[in-house]
């Protein structure tokens, strides 16, 4: 049996442990003091930690042998295309795919469609956070085609998000800033860097560190700003609906 998977695996045991532990420590302190949970409550929780642990232990060692080495590599195959513009369109369909497998934003989508009372459904934001990051994917392969500057990008979508914000209620802020976090999850920085990387390696006068890793902060940007413009229409549709209530 070839056992070259689990090569390295050890010591992302170690650091998914030290990530945990302090969780697992909060939790028995806050149990012992002040929450005084029932046993049955206490074994769920501790049966959640064991799952997380095993869970995210594979998922980086997967990450490791398998999602990054065949992002650059694909990257690296795409970036010697003849056509080199058509890496334009594969990157919104990568980012709108790997932000709809995004664990954590099904996470954060289910606990806003709860507080809302299923106002903003959780469809919804998943529709608008995977457009949001296709979007950012798509210009980061344009400026690793182009060569432009980030900041070209940066400082009009962030001018955007304060304007849109005067014209957004706070519940559409907050869930708009949240989500430029979530969508930078493992799904999108694993994969999607990965393939940025290769390209930017194979494009005469690129640097994949600038070029590659740069596209980070797009895809933290337009998720916002993508949010922020969905809750400019769910607030026209409640205006014009209590108009009609109106009249």
């Amino acid at each position: 049996m070839n056992l070259h998977i689990f090569h390295g695996f050890g010591e992302v045991l170690i650091e998914v442990s030290m990530a945990l532990l302090p969780l697992v420590v909060f939790f028995s302190v806050f149990q012992l003091f002040m929450l005084k949970l029932p046993k049955e409550r206490v074994l769920q929780t501790g049966l959640g930690f064991v799952l997380t642990f095993f869970g995210l232990s594979f998922f980086l060692q997967g990450v490791h042998i398998g999602f990054m080495p065949f992002g650059e590599l694909m990257g690296a195959e795409l970036g010697d295309w003849q056509y080199r513009w058509a890496i334009i369109p594969i990157g919104f369909v990568l980012g709108f795919v790997a932000t709809f497998a995004e664990p954590a934003v099904r996470i954060m989508n289910e606990e806003v469609d709860r507080e809302t009372g299923g106002y903003i459904s959780s469809k919804i934001m998943l529709y608008t956070l995977s457009t949001g990051v296709g979007l950012s994917i798509a210009l980061s392969m344009l400026r690793i085609l182009t060569g432009w500057s980030i900041w070209y990008f940066i400082l009009p979508g962030y001018i955007l998000v304060l304007i849109l914000i005067f014209f957004s209620t706070r519940t559409f802020i907050a869930i708009a800033f949240d989500s430029g976090g979530v969508a930078t999850g493992p799904m999108t920085v694993t994969f999607i860097v990965s393939v940025a990387v290769g390209i930017a390696s194979v494009t005469e006068g690129r640097d994949p560190l600038v070029d590659g890793f740069g596209m980070i902060a797009l895809v933290a940007l337009t998720p916002i700003i993508s949010v922020l413009v969905v809750g400019l229409l769910f607030n026209r549709k409640a205006g014009k609906q209590n108009h009609e209530s109106e009249s």
